[in-house]
């Protein structure tokens, strides 16, 4: 067995996920969106683009996940909504669905390919990427911000406990350590 130190699970609080839906042909929608969120749309299937602790994930074409992890400002979803539903897009507070977890170490990726199928090999899952796929049996997000050796795997609250276990059957092979402040 690997040291249990060498790779470290935890919750990740999620402060808001928004869905945010619209054309990005529009450039009324993405200067819109691009004001409200602090953030540009990211246009390339399965990246990211980040700034001041907030993401924004490509979901698809027309579809991103807006996320703020950890404690955050209250921003106005109401204003936020209103100035993207006026520019021809529409925002959706989906903060209550979702869990996550973050599990960081050298072993991180061998770990969660062990209950996902896509390549997470830093050459074909660079820092910045996002897809969704299966963990275990369930959907998922998958998420790198940078280029730790560190993931984030949202799922739906309804299958947290499945995620979880998941989670922590792939880790038992390789060991790992759960911080206090996330027990």
């Amino acid at each position: 067995m690997a040291d249990a130190a060498a790779l470290t699970l935890g919750e990740v609080e999620i402060a808001r996920a928004w869905n945010v839906r619209g054309d990005p042909a529009r450039l009324a929608f993405v200067d819109a969106a691009r004001t409200m969120l602090g953030v540009a749309l990211p246009l390339q299937p399965n990246t990211s683009a980040r700034a001041d602790g907030s993401a924004l994930l490509w979901l698809g074409p027309r579809s991103w996940l807006y996320v703020v992890m950890g404690d955050a400002p209250s921003d106005d979803f109401d204003a936020a909504r209103k100035a993207i539903n006026a520019a021809g897009g529409a925002l959706f507070d989906v903060s209550s669905s979702y869990v996550a977890w973050t599990i960081a170490g050298e072993a991180s990726a061998r770990v969660l390919n062990r209950g996902c199928p896509l390549d997470l090999h830093p050459r074909a899952f660079a820092p910045g990427s996002c897809a969704q796929s299966v963990f275990g049996h369930v959907n998922a997000l998958l998420y790198r911000p940078d280029g730790r050796f560190a993931f984030v795997v949202m799922v739906a609250r309804s299958f947290a406990a499945d995620a979880r276990a998941q989670l922590l059957e792939c880790a038992a092979t390789d060991g790992y350590r759960v911080p206090a402040s996330a027990r």
